[in-house]
Parts: structure tokens; C-alpha cells; sequence
């Protein structure tokens, strides 16, 4: 679904609280802690003491704070508790059912964090703190403290970025009757087509760990159906997963060059998966993983009458087994004001490497033999307590008769400089490679992914790179109770090269700097930070405006 953009962050936001409530109660100092044996009634000896003395989970109770909290006399108002009224709670069960523990099992703190995770990462709860309450006679009672966002994302949205509009009118339940179930239907003018869209998600069917997801669009250019059916690692020490997905799309592929289309296909695009995983669980703080799968994977072009060029792209038929491996660290860390504004952030500092290698053979239906690989890996670091830096990369593709095809690699690095709670210097820098591209693999750089001074898909090549500094602000400003504000100084600066294919074009090096607006909605479950932003192009023709005005909701600043 689209992320909605400033209207529609102003119409939820009515309904939407600000940070406080349970956030503030949950920085209050915690309970007594005190050593296992000793005698002061009331207190509660630390997590390491409890682990150490092998107590039992006893009671869990769920304290879940509605979206204000009316004890307090600032949220004590008509409009705030109207908004209670209308809203159904997150009911404790749907909570409870996404804890990695029971009353009875071995108290393990790691457990207590790792679920306020999983909870925080549902999207409709908002400060999850899991803590013990009481201790008595070798046993441990918890309470899940959370309090709810708003779920229900109405009305109309718009956006502009790379001179061009965006905007969509629908609405979109992320928590339907308080069950954790999510459901929209929705209206889309996008960049490329318009859609009329339906789409549910199940992350708990019928109180289990299977997941059910199913969409289906119905679109300017044609229709998608897709549907996945799975049950995951359940937690770092998950033994076992299973799932399948299927998807069957018809839609028209536009070819870019400065920002204008010079080409259009017909796309018949198709595919399923079915898999088998099993773990060891985690080992010494990381968890080793390997799963097995079949998939068939199927991409068709056909002429339209708008296409003029005679290359047409090759498509793909591939039927293939393969077999994956994960390794993954638990390190992680939580923090506020990074990517978000006056939100917590799960951010994952250890090793997470994965790999996938098939087999497609023209004996099982494949048009082609091939190798199929898919790489990923990504590492997190702390320098000093002020200094982040995340780094991610990843490869997928083919290898046939002639070496590497439709194969793309990518690096980035992230890094975060935090001078006080309310300023971050951010920078980062992406690299993109691409080997004997696939006709529905195009590299593109302009507005809409990074280079924000220019039109959209502006450059195209077989590969690009791209360096961004902002200098990030964050501010105590409270609109209402509403919005958190934000601001950002940016410069921005890349280019593509090696451009072989019809339509690609690169205009050298090309940057931009400019100011913008941040307008936080953490107390909404849409997640989406409004950037309004005006980027100055610094290089490019005549053609390009002067300034570019850009209005868009993301998931991060």
C-alpha cells in the first residue's frame, strides 16, 4: 500500500496521541532490585540474579494503555477520549500470543527483550517494556506494559517528488477489532500506473505463528494477484519454518531516459516458491539456519503499441531446487532519534549473512541452465557510544554459459553521528553494479531514489553511485500534542556509467543540496515521517527547474 502523505497524516493525526503516556511512565524508575536472598520485602533481584537462581515465570498480565492516556491531565480532554471511544484496543490475548515465553517456563531476559521486539515490530503498539513486578518463593510474575497507536489510516493522500504526483484515497486497518489483523482497500495514481488495490494480512492465523498475506490489484495496465502462506523461524532460536507463495502480475514496463519514457512492454510476470527450513537454534549468540525450496519463476515480453525499438527484452523461464543458509547474530540495539523522531528503533548491530544457490535445468521445464545465487549480509558497529555504522550488501542473479547474467550487486554504508539527543550528522554512500541486465532490470537515478534535485529516473546505466550528508535535527516542538518536527540541511550527489542498453543515458556527474521539513506521526502505526523538501540542482541542462519541490511520506528522516 502507498504510505500516505501530509493530508493524510493531518486527518489520522487528529486521532493520533502524541509521546507520552506509557512512554513517559516507562522511564520512571523501574522496581527495587536487590540481591536473591535478601530480605527487603518488595524488591526484585536483577535479570542476571533471576537467570542465576533459576526462577519460574509465574503471573504475565498485559498493561495495554489506550492511544491517550487519560490519566494524565494534558490527555484529559472531549477529543482525546473521543478518540479512545472510537478505537478498539489491542486485546491482551493478540499480545500474549506473540510472547516467546509462558507462566512456567525458565525466566530468560533475552526472551523479555527479543518479544519487545516482536511487538514493537507488529506496528500497532507503540513504548512495549517487558519487566518482572513481583518475585516470591523462586518465581517471577511480568507485566507487558504498551500502549496502542491509531491503526485506522483514512481519507486521501498526495505526494510530488521528481516532478511528478502521486496520490492515492482509500483506507487501511492495521489492527482490525484489536486482533492484529490488517486489511485496505485502496485507490492509487502512481508514477507508472493507477490501481485499485485489496489486500489482508493475517501475522497470527487463528491464535498460531503462520502468517497469511493475500493482495490483489486491479490495475491501469493490468492485474496482480498474490498470496504467501507461511510459518517462519519463530525468535533467533526458532527450529523450524515453513511456506509458500505465489504471484501472477500482467502490467505494462516503462523504459527511461532523462526522465521521459522512451519504451513500453507488455510484462506477463509469474512465479511460486515452496520451502523447508530447520535451525539448531541460537548457539553461543547467533543462530545457524538452512533451508531448502523449489521455485519457478517466469517473465514474458510482449510488444505494445506504444514500443519503438526492435531490441526486445529477453524474458525467463526458470524452474529450479535450491538450497539457503542464515547466520545471525543477536546484538541489537534500541535507540530513539536515528531514522525516526521520538520513536524506539530496534536497530541490528550483529553479523546477519544469508545465501541462497539453485540449480535450473532445461530437463525440469527452466528455457535455459543456470546457476542461481543470491547473497546477503549486513553488519552494524559502534565506534563510540555517539557513533553508528551500518553496512549492507548484496548480489542475485545467474550464472550461464557465459559467465554472469542478470546480476546485480549492491553496497551501502550508513553512518550516524550523534552531537546531542536533538542533533545527528548522517551520511551515506550506495553503490550499484549491474552484469548483462535482464530487459526488467534497469538502474536508475533522479528523484525518486536519492538524487532529489532532479526528475525522476533521470539517469540510467549499468551502474551508479550515490553520496548523501544531511545534518538532522530534532526538535522538542509539539504541534497540538500531535506532530514531533523535525529538519534537515542535505547535499546529495552521484551519477550511473556503463550504459549499453537502448534508452540509457548518463549526464556525468550530477548534485544538489537543499532544507527540509520532518513531520513525525509516531503515535500512528502508518510509521511515515512527511518530508517536504526543496532540493537545488547544481549541474544537468536547461530543462531542469531551478528548484524542485518534493512532498512524500517515508519510513524513515
Amino acid at each position: 500500500m502507498l504510505p500516505p502523505v501530509l493530508p493524510a497524516v493531518m486527518l489520522s493525526s487528529l486521532l493520533v496521541a502524541p509521546q507520552c503516556g506509557y512512554a513517559q511512565e516507562v522511564q520512571s524508575p523501574a522496581a527495587i532490585r536487590c540481591d536473591v536472598g535478601a530480605s527487603n520485602d518488595g524488591c526484585i533481584p536483577s535479570d542476571d540474579a533471576l537467570e542465576t537462581a533459576g526462577a519460574t515465570i509465574g503471573e504475565i498480565y498485559v498493561e495495554n494503555i489506550d492511544i491517550f492516556d487519560t490519566r494524565l491531565p494534558e490527555e484529559d480532554n472531549p477529543l482525546f477520549r473521543f478518540a479512545n471511544w472510537l478505537h478498539v484496543q489491542t486485546r491482551p490475548k493478540t499480545i500474549l500470543q506473540q510472547l516467546l515465553f509462558k507462566p512456567g517456563d525458565p525466566f530468560n531476559a533475552r526472551l523479555l527483550r527479543e518479544s519487545e521486539r516482536i511487538l514493537r515490530a507488529a506496528g500497532y503498539l507503540h513504548a512495549v517494556v517487558i519487566e518482572p513486578t513481583a518475585w516470591h518463593d523462586g518465581v517471577v510474575d511480568l507485566k507487558v506494559g504498551t500502549q496502542d497507536l491509531w491503526t485506522l489510516k483514512p481519507g486521501v493522500s498526495f505526494g510530488r517528488k521528481g516532478g511528478r504526483n502521486t496520490s492515492s484515497i482509500g483506507i487501511q486497518e492495521t489492527n482490525l477489532f484489536g486482533w492484529g489483523k490488517e486489511i485496505g482497500i485502496d485507490y492509487r495514481s502512481g508514477i507508472d500506473r493507477n490501481s485499485k488495490a485489496f489486500s489482508y494480512r493475517d501475522r497470527q492465523v487463528a491464535g498460531s505463528w503462520w502468517t497469511m498475506s493475500a493482495e490483489y490489484d486491479d490495475n491501469s495496465d493490468g492485474r496482480a494477484q498474490k498470496f504467501s502462506l507461511e510459518r517462519p523461524f519463530v525468535g533467533l532460536n526458532g527450529r523450524d519454518a515453513v511456506g509458500g507463495s505465489y504471484r501472477n502480475e500482467n502490467r505494462v514496463d516503462s523504459f527511461y531516459q532523462q526522465g521521459e519514457v522512451i519504451d513500453q512492454y507488455a510484462v506477463r510476470d509469474r512465479g511460486a516458491t515452496v520451502y523447508k527450513g530447520w535451525s539448531t537454534g541460537l548457539s553461543n549468540g547467533a543462530a545457524t539456519r538452512w533451508t531448502v525450496g523449489i521455485t519457478s519463476d517466469e517473465l514474458r515480453y510482449d510488444p505494445t503499441l506504444s514500443t519503438t525499438t526492435s531490441v526486445q527484452p529477453r524474458g525467463r523461464r526458470l524452474v529450479y531446487p535450491w538450497v539457503g543458509f542464515a547466520w545471525l547474530e543477536d546484538q541489537y540495539l534500541a535507540t530513539q532519534n536515528q531514522d525516526q523522531i521520538g520513536k524506539t528503533e530496534d536497530v541490528a548491530l550483529g553479523w546477519n549473512v544469508s545465501t541462497r544457490l539453485g540449480i535450473a535445468s532445461s530437463s525440469v521445464g527452466s528455457d535455459r541452465n543456470a546457476g542461481i545465487f543470491i547473497l546477503a549480509a549486513s553488519k552494524g558497529w559502534q565506534p563510540t557510544p555517539a557513533q553508528t555504522v551500518l553496512v549492507t550488501a548484496n548480489a542475485d542473479g545467474r550464472i550461464e554459459r557465459d559467465g554472469l547474467s542478470g546480476t546485480r550487486g549492491s553496497l551501502s554504508t550508513r553512518y550516524y553521528f550523534r552531537a546531542s539527543s536533538r542533533n545527528t550528522f548522517f551520511a551515506s554512500a550506495v553503490i550499484d553494479r549491474g552484469v548483462r541486465l535482464d530487459g526488467d532490470q534497469q538502474i536508475l537515478l533522479g528523484g525518486d531514489n536519492g538524487l532529489r534535485g532532479y526528475p525522476l529516473r533521470y539517469q540510467s546505466g549499468n551502474g551508479r553511485w550515490l553520496l548523501t550528508v544531511e545534518q538532522r535535527t530534532f526538535s522538542d516542538w509539539y504541534p497540538f500534542r500531535l506532530f514531533r518536527i523535525g529538519g534537515a540541511v542535505f547535499y546529495d550527489m552521484g551519477r550511473t556509467w556503463d550504459g549499453n542498453a537502448p534508452g540509457d543515458s548518463s549526464r556525468g556527474l550530477l548534485r544538489d543540496a537543499g532544507l527540509g521539513l520532518r513531520i513525525g506521526n509516531s503515535r500512528s502505526a502508518l510509521g511515515t515521517i512527511v518530508h517536504v523538501d526543496a532540493a537545488f540542482p547544481l549541474d544537468g541542462d536547461s530543462s531542469i527547474k531551478r528548484v524542485q519541490f518534493i512532498v512524500e511520506a517515508k519510513r524513515s528522516f
